[in-house]
């Protein structure tokens, strides 16, 4: 948990703070003492580890995010100030405008269209750029180069430019420093015109007309994934509400392509169309377009709901190539004259390309499957109430056909947490009928004791907070049981204080880290978290107890679901080369 570099000393232009906080708990029999450190800005030419460091200084601590929404009254200044801070890097936004963007947002899939549609031109041969978010494991994945996260030194470096030109500025600027999604978008700008990439697909962070990336004015095309209820503090509470703010990314003249979405949210995205000037096609379906494999097309990602994103996708990239490739008069599908409402996007024929982009894209921590001798681990970063319904289809299915390859009894366990205004507990209701043996919460921390890996810090909520959560998260799945069962008899098993209830159904635990979660899980039958290196942490023999079905199953399967940010975290050690 602990970010720990060195201090070097340059001026007065980076001073040195550092804040630690120790946080004290005990959860399933461990006793663990947290580290939360902040460290400030360091000299150029540091290591990786520094500059993410340095980064994480510009994360907005629990209080001040109070401040934040406070003062959302006046969202149109955020757009002013990005571009103030984009100024001060010595960039511009006509600068943006030689990137050749597709700019792509939506609730439910926009990062999986974003990576459909980066594949496809990344395969026609064009150096891509695509920038996203959140990362699972090492902030560098947010900035891909031609599919890859940039690597540490090239981070590292253009880290440095970006955070020294905007350090130098900041005093005339009454000490202003740009938060960390702005920071990284801006880095990403910068990190694209250096690397004279021919496209950048961004996806848009939290809503779209008042993101910080909505800076960009002349996109090439842009996408809607499906609209849904998230972010309802920031972008309202009703899917009017979202679609508008969704909408907000549409430019005149600029081609805009949508999924189907529900009729309220139609009509809001014609209406933004129509005001913006702005043309707008709904995709088809996925099975209209037509191929030379006289079969069902394949796709990358796993889960139904993958269709419409692939289909968005082969609209955006389409698009693409006729503006970069070929006159605007054979466009007939993407008429920029017409803005009279919204037209049904024609289906084509596909090329062996496009193909092979959407068989063969990849999106970790979506719909993923990992298989780990006896232990199969479901990985999937649902956090709506949309992407959950997809995500329990997915994983009945998926390890319905895991289960009856079994040489023996499964056990099935789930490892939940949720966070922000998410109503978890009807997204855990939705997980019932998965019936599990056991239900395992713990908050998105990699593990309880100090590490290097600044990459996966949050000061964005209090540890206490997050336990809390993770206590409501438990107390919530045991609600969705105890009807009918009122025979069982009150067990210790967090600590000495808190009175845990066995369920008939699905056991419930509450651990402290992602660590000690997944190893009690697995009980050492893992041989990646059974490594040397990693260090187990002691439980009461009532928790080992407990885990008696799990030893004695053939096999282990683990959802594990709720947050990206969880899963990144497991991610983290389940994949090693990940981290590196």
């Amino acid at each position: 948990m602990a970010c720990m570099s060195r201090v070097v000393q340059r001026g007065s232009m980076f001073a040195a703070r550092i804040r630690k906080q120790e946080w004290m708990c005990s959860f399933a029999g461990l006793s663990v003492r947290y580290h939360s450190t902040k460290t400030a800005p360091h000299a150029r030419r540091m290591e990786y580890q520094d500059a993410i460091c340095t980064l994480n200084t510009l994360q907005t601590n629990a209080s001040a995010l109070e401040q934040v929404r406070r003062e959302r009254g006046l969202p149109q200044l955020q757009l002013q100030a990005m571009r103030g801070f984009l100024e001060r890097t010595g960039l511009t936004v006509e600068e943006l405008d030689h990137l050749n963007i597709i700019h792509v947002t939506g609730t439910k899939g926009k990062g999986s269209t974003c990576a459909f549609t980066e594949y496809i031109l990344r395969s026609y041969g064009f150096r891509t750029g695509f920038y996203s978010s959140p990362h699972l494991v090492q902030v560098r994945e947010r900035i891909r180069i031609n599919g890859q996260p940039i690597g540490k030194e090239l981070f590292t470096k253009y880290f440095w430019q970006v955070y020294g030109r905007l350090d130098e500025t900041k005093d005339a600027h009454g000490g202003t420093m740009p938060a960390y999604f702005r920071f990284l978008t801006i880095l990403a700008f910068h990190v694209f015109l250096q690397e004279k990439v021919d496209l950048a697909v961004i996806e848009v962070g939290i809503g779209g007309a008042y993101d910080c990336t909505n800076i960009i004015r002349r996109p090439w095309v842009c996408g809607i994934s499906s609209l849904g209820i998230d972010h309802t503090q920031i972008l309202g509470d009703t899917i009017e509400k979202i679609a508008w703010q969704k909408g907000g990314i549409f430019k005149p003249g600029v081609p805009a392509f949508t999924v189907k979405q529900q009729e309220n949210a139609m009509t809001v995205l014609k209406d933004r169309a129509k005001e913006m000037k702005c043309p707008l096609w709904v995709c088809p379906e996925l099975e209209e377009y037509r191929t030379d494999l006289g079969g069902p097309l394949r796709l990358g990602l796993a889960g139904l709901h993958q269709h419409s994103n692939a289909s968005l996708a082969l609209q955006l990239s389409h698009t693409w190539l006729q503006k970069r490739c070929l006159s605007e008069k054979s466009c007939s599908s993407t008429d920029t004259e017409n803005t009279a409402g919204v037209l049904q996007a024609t289906s084509f024929k596909l090329s062996p390309i496009m193909v092979k982009g959407l068989a063969d894209t990849e999106w970790p921590g979506r719909n993923q499957t990992l298989r780990h001798g006896a232990v199969t681990y479901f990985l999937d970063g649902a956090h709506t109430m949309r992407s959950m319904q997809a995500c329990v289809q997915w994983f009945r299915e998926t390890a319905a056909q895991h289960e009856r390859k079994a040489r023996g009894t499964v056990a099935r366990v789930l490892l939940f947490n949720a966070t922000g205004e998410r109503d978890s507990s009807a997204m855990l209701k939705l997980l019932v009928p998965c019936h599990f043996d056991f239900a395992v919460f713990c908050p998105n921390i990699t593990e309880a004791i100090a590490s290097s890996n600044a990459d996966q810090q949050n000061f964005n909520v209090s540890v206490e907070n997050m336990l809390t959560r993770c206590l409501d998260n438990e107390g919530s799945w045991r609600l969705h049981h105890r009807k009918g069962d009122n025979n069982n008899d009150p067990q210790l098993l967090i600590g000495d204080t808190l009175p845990l209830v066995p369920e008939k159904k699905a056991d419930t635990l509450v651990f402290p880290c992602i660590l000690s979660a997944l190893q009690w899980i697995t009980q050492g039958r893992d041989s990646v978290l059974a490594d040397a290196s990693k260090r187990v942490l002691a439980v009461k023999p009532s928790v080992t107890a407990k885990a008696a079905p799990l030893c004695a199953a053939a096999e282990i399967h683990v959802l594990i679901t709720g947050s990206l940010h969880l899963v990144g975290g497991a991610l983290r050690h389940l994949d090693p080369a990940a981290s590196k």
